[in-house]
């Protein structure tokens, strides 16, 4: 395959007319083809794919097909190409695209909803009613259209955010998963600044709520987690105190820490059945309780706590209302580092190597990366 080259008087990209991706077979399978490379359309661009991150819902994705739908169905043996946390450089601007150049060089949020239903009208284009059909001008990488583990990407330009330039093509893949964060600390869940925040769970996802909420100033900052080498990630990220769940009760723990009261937020970011409710118990009257994760079984709730003590619950869909470009501005004034995380590299070629590492946490992998070649 011929590889692409850069024009540099003129800022033109030579595009070859197919491209290396790994797409689904079967449940459980994911297999290397060769694939078109795609033309952008009106409002979107090519991106040349720098480098992608493994998320845990791309896990998802793989073994059970949701939460990924094409046209309102399962995506299995349509040669779909998974992933949605990646950054790159724009080499190509569909028709009267202005707003973007080849050479820049981007990170993406995962959507550009419909536009044209209610929840997109208000800004929640995460909640697009449209979902799946990308015949109604719905897009999600990843999830409902074709996504990063390809050496080429199509985006629409609302999902475009500019890479600061210190950032690491790895950990610029990060800033959307710092994004989720902010979207529910900052967006939804309002100022923060001197209040406690408590997040259970410390996966990539968790720790860094641990940052975000460090950066906007939150104090204390406690994460709640069993595992000795993630606690000691979420302390270099920012948390003040670590608990250890597994060594004492967690709920008394941080009653003691804010003066019986429990944290004014919290964050269940573990998917743990059985931590969902110690999450609510440890959160002071009238708090918010942000839900981060999810199990794939029902999970039995204390509804009574909730409503007789004020809480407030939400759950978060990736990083809707601009919430990555917000998170991009603090990376670009170095507010928070969270290079950290990122544990692992793997070339393009064993993109299935790395969903591996990731999914089974192979020599304490976090957040693992395909970089391209």
């Amino acid at each position: 395959m011929a590889k692409q080259s850069k024009n540099t008087t003129n800022n033109e990209y030579n595009i070859p007319e197919t491209m290396k991706a790994w797409v689904l077979g079967d449940p459980h399978e994911m297999k290397m083809i060769e694939k078109p490379v795609p033309e952008p359309g009106p409002a979107e661009v090519l991106v040349k794919v720098g480098a992608i991150a493994v998320c845990h819902t791309d896990i998802e994705v793989l073994h059970h097909g949701m939460p990924a739908m094409v046209e309102g169905e399962l995506p299995f043996n349509k040669d779909f190409v998974m992933g949605h946390e990646y950054m790159g450089t724009v080499v190509k601007a569909g028709p009267g695209v202005d707003e973007w150049s080849p050479g820049d060089r981007v990170t993406v949020e995962v959507h550009a909803g419909c536009g044209r239903c209610q929840k997109c009208r208000e800004g929640m284009y995460t909640s697009c009613h449209n979902y799946s059909y990308r015949s109604k001008g719905h897009r999600a990488n990843g999830f409902t259209t074709d996504g990063g583990f390809a050496e080429y990407a199509i985006n629409n330009i609302n999902t475009l955010v500019a890479v600061p330039d210190h950032l690491s093509d790895e950990v610029a893949t990060l800033t959307v998963t710092a994004g989720t964060a902010m979207y529910g600390l900052d967006v939804l869940g309002g100022l923060i600044a001197g209040q406690s925040v408590v997040v259970a769970g410390a996966g990539p996802i968790g720790l860094m709520f641990i940052a975000v909420a460090k950066t906007l100033g939150a104090a204390p900052v406690i994460m709640s987690e069993p595992r000795e080498d993630r606690r000691e990630m979420a302390k270099n990220l920012g948390a003040d105190i670590l608990i250890d769940p597994l060594a004492e009760n967690v709920v008394e723990k941080v009653r003691s820490l804010t003066n019986n009261k429990g944290a004014d937020f919290t964050v269940e970011a573990s998917g743990v059945p059985n931590v969902l409710n110690q999450v609510i118990h440890m959160t002071n009257r009238g708090g918010r309780v942000c839900l981060a994760a999810f199990t794939n079984d029902l999970v039995p709730t204390d509804i009574a706590y909730v409503v007789s003590n004020n809480i407030y619950m939400f759950g978060i869909r990736g990083e809707g209302n601009s919430a990555v470009k917000r998170t991009a501005s603090l990376l670009e004034q170095k507010r928070f580092n969270p290079a950290p995380i990122h544990t692992h590299t793997f070339p393009l070629a064993e993109a299935d190597i790395a969903m591996s590492y990731a999914e089974n946490q192979t020599d304490g992998a976090i957040k693992v990366v395909v970089k391209m070649d």
